[in-house]
């Protein structure tokens, strides 16, 4: 049989569906071929797992007509697939699953698209509200639509030869101790701006780890936040922190750096996910938006934020413009989870 996965666009979202596609190899096995269908960049974050048998690159954005709805619904009835998955939401991906030719199509009914569907589960809902549920467990349960058996819950990710030898020419570049010595921070998210810790609290931990644990910290970072990389080394202005903005940047660097780590700190985006794809200690700075969305069940995780009347929000960008729910989330507060996890007694996941 041949299998379509429709995969998530953000990237922490791409690593949360890694126990979906396991259970779904594990459930299949050698009889089936299992196709992701995803952004290009997706394709990067699941490098060198062992799931997907074939890929089709998609994305309705792109100016190359071979990554248009059409193009891909063309693709897909060549390929005749028995049964889709739909991780995300949307009506769109609804439609081209449909109009895909596949018999059997399993996804949430949200937007609209329950009739696009020959199963369509229904998400839990409080009241009108969608009930805040991890997206490692939304994806599960499709899979069990399918008859998957329970996997673990665990992400898994890996990296190439490429992603390390990319690495360590870094590394070099960077004069980088040996990576027990090497402490990531993550400072920015795609998501907006209300996710951001402030620099200057960044350059601050920076600074204050450096001295306390006599390490080095990597600031790292994406094309759009190198500026704020940057800022973050001059304000530390502490020759063992250093930043990614001026290497040249991929999904694959981030993923090798992440793994070398011996701690992540990091607001709740991309790299957190990769990191739990890893099993790296991570702190994660929870502001806008409700960690019970995210969690990735990383076991050495400490998820930090502050309690105030209108958080979480889930908003892009503060509406009331005091973005307290970052600001008012103390350096010396996050100091003390990641030393926590430097200096373990215990390290169990939780929301201080």
């Amino acid at each position: 049989m041949k299998l379509g996965v429709i995969l998530p666009n953000w990237i922490g979202d791409a690593a949360m569906a890694t126990p979906s596609l396991r259970a779904l190899a594990e459930h299949f096995g050698t009889s089936a071929t299992i196709v992701g269908i995803m952004r290009p960049y997706v394709a990067k974050v699941l490098e060198g797992t062992p799931w997907l048998q074939e890929q089709i690159f998609y994305d309705p954005t792109s100016n190359d007509r071979n990554q248009n709805s059409w193009s891909l619904i063309r693709r897909l009835r060549q390929m005749k697939l028995d049964t889709m998955v739909l991780l995300p939401n949307s009506l769109r991906t609804g439609a081209i699953a449909w109009l895909s030719g596949a018999g059997e199509r399993i996804g949430y009914a949200r937007n609209g698209r329950g009739a696009l569907l020959t199963t369509a589960l229904k998400p839990l809902r409080t009241g009108r509200a969608y009930t805040p549920v991890s997206a490692v467990d939304y994806y599960l349960k499709l899979t069990r639509g399918l008859g998957c058996r329970p996997v673990a819950r665990t992400l898994e990710l890996s990296t190439t030869d490429e992603n390390e030898q990319a690495a360590d020419r870094v590394w070099k570049k960077l004069d980088l101790p040996n990576s027990a010595k090497v402490v990531a921070i993550c400072p920015a998210g795609a998501f907006g701006a209300a996710k951001h810790w402030p620099a200057e609290h960044f350059a601050e931990l920076g600074r204050r780890i450096a001295e306390a644990e006599d390490c080095h910290v990597v600031v790292m970072c994406g094309p759009a936040e190198r500026n704020m990389a940057n800022q973050i080394t001059s304000l530390a202005a502490d020759p063992r922190v250093v930043s990614l903005a001026r290497q040249s940047l991929s999904i694959g660097l981030t993923k090798a750096f992440v793994r070398r780590a011996r701690l992540v700190i990091t607001t709740d985006s991309g790299p957190r996910h990769l990191a739990a794809g890893f099993q790296i200690p991570t702190v994660a700075l929870f502001g806008s938006t409700d960690p019970r969305w995210s969690i990735n069940y990383n076991p050495r995780e400490i998820r930090l934020r502050e309690d105030l009347p209108c958080a979480p929000c889930a908003k892009r960008i503060c509406p009331l413009r005091h973005h307290r729910c970052m600001r008012d989330l103390a350096v010396t507060r996050v100091l003390a989870a990641g030393q926590q996890l430097l200096h373990p007694s215990g390290g169990r996941s939780q929301v201080a």
